[in-house]
């Protein structure tokens, strides 16, 4: 069953050195997440960095993370009962070194954050700890209740503009990775509103652009979410892996009409009900852990409530908090609930699940290292196989510390120095008119995210995804070959081009896995897919 690539060209812009504005750098971060502004922060220990982001810095999935970072911290918590919880929830898919490696780094860079200026929240000096689904111990810590995420971003942000060898530029559209013919990444085609085309030469790149939420109708995901780091991986010939496996969360504010928010599951950790449309309190009926079941069956056991009682949703009951309570340990959802005129004391908080985090994505080795020589990945762009086929709640902040700290060292062990005008070698990527009819990007972009979240979502079929596959290749056709100016027609691009493989390895893997449910074989089948599918040009 190969990919069905329509239309696949290299470069989705043309590319001119001679009239193409170039700038150069010793390492170069695509993306201003945790992961990417921690690789930015090591890497400049020894080099000068260039880090890009496609809007401003504070842009990202971390800013938007609420519920904290999973580490051990705790007295009565040990290294190794993370690790057990990780894998437990990995389904079998996670690399055990990895975990290893991940779990046993976390506390000292946590600490870290902490001295950097992250404002953790405390009780008598020490971190507070919370529980979330899937954790045996409370490991979760937070800061400013429910604003973790912009906690600790803000600390790095601070950290890196004071930073005197990390030059900052925002406002850039990262188009492509530009690579020679011995496999080997040599910097980025851009764009820049205020100048256009530009070429970012780097004797290391790495990427670090996040995950794909926004090519499903309900998603967490803030607009800058396209998949785009994903996008170029592939077509430059990197390896990706485990592109069936995106996370849903199981808790997003559901109000007819808005954009979906996220409610943490923290909440739920301590002590928040799921109730039905009746008032019924359903999760023990799915899973012994009820409420702190692993995302994926609360998510599953969320979907079948909302088709058994014929509704759009379910509640989250917090009626038994404090309220004074609740709006100081979760002020964004405090505040959130009283912009809907929810009053937490008396109302219930409709919720349903919505794509929250990319598992799969260009993959790595312990070095942050891809397939193509001098370039690196990390954070959600990435897969490591620190969450197998399910993530646990908290780990992906935990990962993209860990893996931007690794990038980082990995860039400063393998490049040289920096290229310069003299070395740059000349280039020219010529792209031919298309006689094709043009179809409007902001209707197929709708229309493919629709059609992902109802083929490709929560509950996968043989049928609906060859469905999704034949579409969007028919889509492809009509909007791969064209040539665009602003990232608006390349995100659709990228969009395309990544949810053809996600419903291509999503048909691949004939069972039920983690996040991964196939409601025509909904077992899990060891024999044959006890392994990750691999997904590149070279691979397809």
């Amino acid at each position: 069953m190969p990919v069905r690539q329509s239309e696949f060209r290299r470069y989705l812009a043309p590319i001119d050195t001679s009239s193409i504005q170039q700038l150069f750098t010793d390492c170069l971060v695509v993306g201003s997440g945790i992961a990417g502004l921690r690789a930015a922060i090591e890497a400049a220990g020894q080099r000068n960095v260039t880090l890009i982001c496609k809007r401003s810095l504070g842009e990202s999935n971390t800013w938007n993370a609420q519920g904290g970072v999973a580490t051990v911290l705790g007295s009565e918590d040990r290294i190794e009962y993370h690790i057990a919880d990780t894998i437990k929830t990995g389904c079998g898919l996670c690399d055990r070194d990895i975990v290893e490696l991940v779990v046993s780094r976390g506390p000292e860079l946590i600490g870290q954050l902490a001295e950097w200026g992250t404002e953790f929240d405390r009780t008598d000096g020490k971190i507070d700890i919370t529980l979330e689904g899937g954790h045996s111990h409370a490991r979760v810590a937070h800061a400013h209740g429910d604003s973790t995420g912009r906690g600790i971003a803000e600390a790095l942000i601070r950290k890196v503009q004071a930073h005197p060898r990390i030059h900052v530029l925002e406002h850039i559209f990262a188009i492509d990775l530009i690579t020679d013919d011995e496999n080997q990444c040599l910097g980025v085609l851009g764009f820049r509103p205020s100048t256009g085309l530009v070429i970012l030469w780097a004797a290391g790149t790495i990427l670090a652009t996040g995950g794909a939420g926004r090519l499903y109708r309900e998603t967490t995901n803030p607009e800058v979410a396209t998949a785009d780091g994903l996008g170029m991986a592939y077509r430059a010939g990197a390896s990706l892996r485990d592109m069936e496996f995106m996370q849903f969360h199981p808790t997003t504010l559901y109000i007819a009409g808005a954009s979906r928010a996220l409610i943490t599951e923290t909440l739920r950790g301590e002590g928040a009900m799921l109730v039905d449309g009746n008032g019924v309190r359903f999760m023990q009926e799915y899973h012994p852990s009820g409420e702190l079941a692993p995302r994926d069956v609360v998510s599953r056991a969320i979907l079948d409530r909302m088709l058994k009682t014929n509704s759009t949703h379910v509640y989250l009951d917090v009626r038994h908090f404090d309220k004074a309570h609740f709006s100081k340990r979760f002020p964004t959802i405090s505040e959130l609930c009283e912009s809907f005129d929810i009053d937490v004391s008396h109302d219930l908080i409709p919720v349903r699940p919505s794509a929250h985090y990319m598992i799969g994505g260009v993959k790595t080795d312990a070095a942050a290292r891809t397939s193509i020589r001098n370039l690196y990945a990390c954070g959600e762009v990435a897969s490591t196989c620190l969450h197998g086929a399910n993530r646990l709640g908290s780990n992906s902040l935990l990962e993209g510390l860990v893996f931007g700290q690794i990038a980082g060292q990995s860039a400063l062990q393998d490049i040289r120095p920096s290229r310069d005008r003299f070395s740059a070698p000349r280039m020219e990527f010529a792209i031919p008119d298309s006689d094709r009819s043009r179809l409007d990007t902001d209707d197929v972009r709708n229309a493919l995210r629709a059609l992902m979240w109802r083929n490709v979502g929560i509950t996968r079929k043989e049928t609906h995804l060859a469905e999704a596959e034949d579409i969007i290749h028919f889509w492809q056709r009509y909007v791969m070959d064209k040539v665009f100016d602003h990232p608006f027609g390349w995100e659709c691009q990228n969009m395309l081009t990544v949810a053809n493989l996600m419903a291509t390895a999503a048909r691949r893997r004939q069972e039920s896995r983690g996040v991964h449910f196939r409601g025509d074989y909904p077992e899990t089948n060891n024999k044959q897919f006890g392994h990750h599918i691999e997904l590149g040009k070279s691979l397809t």
